[in-house]
């Protein structure tokens, strides 16, 4: 069998069966470890499959519920909440978006910040409401359950109206070919917006979506100044996207567990 063949024929077991193993498709196809990881590695900078420890999974159309995105992985997105706190000067003004991430960067924010603060995350909000040297400016909109993120033309032209010194952006996935995205196109408009209104703009992605393509683009990767995301995430494919021209920033989690 050709080697694309082989990958087309990968992406039908994946299509029948959500995922696959990758010592599996070894088997299957009578080939190496390696040269299956190599297979996979190569449809997922075509966006065709996330590659996950152990094997890969077809791109997925709608994000995990709230509930379940609200603990998951929560030890990585308090530790890049911590290392974008750090990024942050007093003073700055800043924009925090949507998405369980960025509500960690509020959380994070130190004591002696002291700012504006524009969001369209009520989460993110609700977080700085009780700061006393924070003003909190919220875009309202259209509010989507859960994540009770705003959108929609109240959310837009608020945006519009305001430049600051950094966004904080959340992410549905990343892709070094693709780029950003996310699985909530009515949302996608205030994002470019906050792109074009901050000097300096980052993506908080932990490692479980590097690699992984949502259902609609938000922007290419030169268009963001660093990625936030932790450091689980393999060396592979953080070289991946360095290579794209993309900077990474990777947050300790692995120190943090075993200092506990």
């Amino acid at each position: 069998m050709l080697p694309t063949q082989r990958r087309q024929a990968i992406l039908a077991e994946i299509r029948a069966a959500d995922a696959v193993s990758a010592e599996a498709l070894a088997r299957r196809f009578a080939v190496s470890l390696e040269t299956i990881r190599r297979d996979l590695r190569g449809l997922q900078r075509q966006g065709l499959l996330t590659k996950v420890y152990g094997g890969a999974t077809r791109p997925r159309a709608s994000e995990a519920p709230f509930e379940t995105r609200r603990v998951e992985h929560s030890d990585r997105k308090r530790a890049m909440g911590r290392l974008a706190a750090s990024l942050i000067e007093a003073g700055d003004t800043l924009i925090l978006d949507i998405g369980t991430s960025v509500a960690e960067v509020a959380r994070a924010l130190p004591a002696a910040y002291r700012g504006k603060v524009l969001t369209n995350s009520m989460l993110a909000a609700v977080e700085l409401a009780g700061r006393e040297h924070i003003e909190v400016l919220s875009s309202g909109g259209s509010v989507r359950a859960g994540d009770l993120a705003c959108s929609g033309p109240h959310a837009e032209a608020f945006f519009g109206a305001y430049f600051a010194d950094k966004a904080f952006l959340g992410s549905g996935g990343l892709h070094p070919g693709v780029g950003l995205t996310d699985y909530y196109p009515a949302e996608i408009a205030s994002r470019k917006i906050i792109l074009a209104h901050a000097s300096e703009c980052y993506v908080l992605a932990d490692s479980s979506k590097l690699g992984r393509v949502a259902l609609a683009k938000v922007c290419e990767l030169a268009e963001l100044t660093a990625v936030i995301t932790d450091d689980c995430a393999d060396l592979a494919t953080i070289a991946e996207f360095e290579r794209a021209g993309v900077t990474m920033l990777l947050a300790p989690v692995r120190d943090q567990a075993e200092a506990v």
